[in-house]
């Protein structure tokens, strides 16, 4: 009886084994954009994901290890991130922390301006893409990369001297786009791009949002910035966590539904989260074919919190 025993805890460890390794690891990348600054979803469920760097960060992350959560998917998500960073500070000081997995998935991204300097100037961005890529790749051939494309900022907009000052909302989320066109082009691993900044656009454009946060928000829009217009809101961050899980998984957002439940622990109404689906929806399938589909509930249905 005792050699039965043995080998059924001999197989029940080498399930354990296969279905931990049958989890797909995904690394975040980035700065202050990717863990939420200036808004509540800096702090939102730490516990789903694991920061690197110990900073108890949940984030941008930790919407997406929701929306994944939700959608059936079994991802293991991490993140590396340091404020005011862009990717070529990743490179120079943190290869140590990003090479302790072979990474299935990557998201990664730069600086706001894609140059802190030089701002608009593409070459810094698209040389360190390149490095950070090479290195993904020596920790797993298979790895699949992802640039997130951020969004415009209105503090550069709607304030003087800055290259963007003046110009419509649209336009510095096409320039910083343009940016990261061309950094894909350095490494066969890379993906595609996370339009995060057209989505935003987008969300303006479908009078979901408001354009302009220096002349009041117009009632029944969100604010997608935070208090400096420069970061984003809850609801700005939303819709960046939406398109990266749209893109990464090719699922519709919509199919996740109104009663949505991480929208909901944010304070959204299923109207909000409906309609910032519907703006992530409606620039993913202009680059990519969806799976799924808007997901219609009785109105007698309540939204619940995350389990």
């Amino acid at each position: 009886m005792k050699p039965v025993i043995a080998s059924m805890f001999v197989l029940v460890l080498l399930l354990r084994t296969l279905f931990a390794n049958a989890e797909t690891k995904v690394l975040f990348i980035g700065n202050s954009f990717t863990y939420g600054y200036g808004s509540s979803v800096k702090f939102y469920r730490p516990d789903y994901v694991t920061d690197l760097n110990n900073e108890k960060v949940g984030g941008v992350p930790a919407l997406f290890k929701s929306f994944t959560k939700q959608a059936g998917f079994d991802y293991d998500v991490y993140l590396e991130t340091k404020g005011g960073s862009d990717l070529n500070f990743h490179v120079h000081n943190k290869l140590e922390v990003i090479g302790k997995h072979p990474w299935d998935m990557v998201v990664m991204h730069g600086y706001s301006t894609l140059d802190r300097k030089k701002l608009g100037d593409p070459a810094r961005l698209i040389e360190s893409t390149k490095k950070m890529s090479l290195f993904l790749e020596n920790l797993n051939p298979k790895v699949d990369v992802f640039l997130t494309s951020t969004w415009s900022r209105a503090d550069l907009i709607y304030k003087p001297q800055s290259p963007w000052s003046g110009v419509s909302i649209a336009k510095m989320a096409l320039d910083i786009r343009a940016g990261y066109d061309k950094a894909v082009t350095t490494s066969p691993v890379i993906k595609g791009v996370n339009a995060v900044g057209e989505a935003w656009t987008k969300a303006i454009v479908l009078n979901i949002a408001d354009a302009n946060p220096y002349d009041g928000v117009e009632f029944g829009k969100v604010n997608l910035w935070t208090w400096d217009s420069y970061h984003g809101s809850n609801y700005g961050y939303y819709l960046h966590a939406l398109v990266v899980f749209g893109n990464l998984t090719g699922v519709d957002p919509r199919s996740l539904g109104p009663n949505e439940c991480s929208g909901y622990e944010l304070g959204m109404s299923q109207h909000e989260i409906s309609m910032l689906q519907l703006a992530a929806f409606e620039q993913l399938s202009a680059e990519r074919a969806m799976s799924g589909s808007p997901q219609i509930i009785s109105k007698e249905v309540w939204p619940q919190s995350c389990v």
